[in-house]
């Protein structure tokens, strides 16, 4: 783990692969950090230069509750990360709010990606969905921060999981780490409160302008995600493939990750 100093925070990111290699950002969502790529960077690391970040209020990322964890500003820090390592061009990974903040460094930054990746994304004004909804409610959200527990996350875990022999404890024990202090709960709780869907949808039209080169994935046994969102990103961005999957849910990367390496490869070198 690696760390950088942003605007006197610190973010985290796992970086490995080919130094020399076309570069890969991996962002993730919320109740998840950079550990969920685990099983399908392998696949990768060969050829690529791989960056897995933790965003600000996850992981090992430090977690303030004085700024703003909305997508938007999770994309701005992005960009500055970004920047800061001279990251000038790269593929860009995103699943889940990832994804979300991947959409609007698109549209905002896109000349600085070679391609753009949507993994069971947010989108339009389709989410936050429960039980996200619920913690931005301030009596829910407090009555939750005392009761937050395990059995809650393995709830999400075990719906968010096509494959059941994959929910192993190792993995529920990464899902939990950064849950188990009480700063962690905290930052858990400010990152939903601060979910905003219409940071997406001021940006719809601006959707259909983008030109770079995107992939759609989309794990359709999701429970928490509707199809609709791929359906409608794939038709509104002109240049985007969408491919999608019966045998994995909301994690696609942890319940087919070989399929969706596969896929990514052969989309991105369609567009070489």
């Amino acid at each position: 783990m690696q760390f950088i100093n942003l605007a006197g925070h610190d973010m985290a990111y796992k970086r490995s692969g080919q130094p020399q290699g076309e570069t890969m950002v991996c962002v993730h969502g919320i109740t998840t950090y950079s550990f969920v790529w685990q099983d399908v960077i392998p696949y990768f690391e060969q050829d690529y230069d791989v960056i897995c970040i933790d965003l600000l209020g996850c992981g090992a990322s430090d977690m303030p509750l004085d700024v703003s964890y909305s997508i938007q500003a999770h994309a701005e820090r992005l960009h500055d990360f970004l920047c800061a390592l001279n990251i000038l061009k790269s593929h860009l990974l995103g699943h889940d709010l990832g994804g979300g903040i991947a959409q609007i460094f698109a549209i905002q930054h896109e000349p600085m990606l070679k391609t753009l990746t949507l993994i069971n994304t947010v989108g339009y004004d389709y989410w936050p969905v429960q039980p996200i909804t619920a913690l931005r409610t301030p009596i829910i959200r407090q009555l939750l921060m005392g009761a937050l527990d395990l059995g809650m996350f393995k709830l999400i875990i075990h719906q968010g999981v096509f494959h059941r022999h994959k929910i192993t404890h190792a993995l529920i024990e990464q899902f939990w780490q950064p849950l188990r202090t009480k700063e962690g709960r905290k930052a858990f709780m400010h990152f939903a409160r601060c979910l905003d869907n219409q940071d997406l949808m001021m940006m719809v039209e601006k959707l259909k302008q983008l030109s770079v080169p995107t992939i759609i994935f989309r794990g359709d046994s999701d429970p928490f995600l509707t199809a609709t969102i791929a359906e409608r990103l794939h038709a509104d961005i002109a240049n985007s493939q969408l491919h999608r999957i019966q045998t994995a849910s909301h994690f696609l990367m942890i319940d087919e990750p070989e399929w969706l390496a596969k896929h990514w490869l052969a989309g991105v070198r369609s567009q070489a």
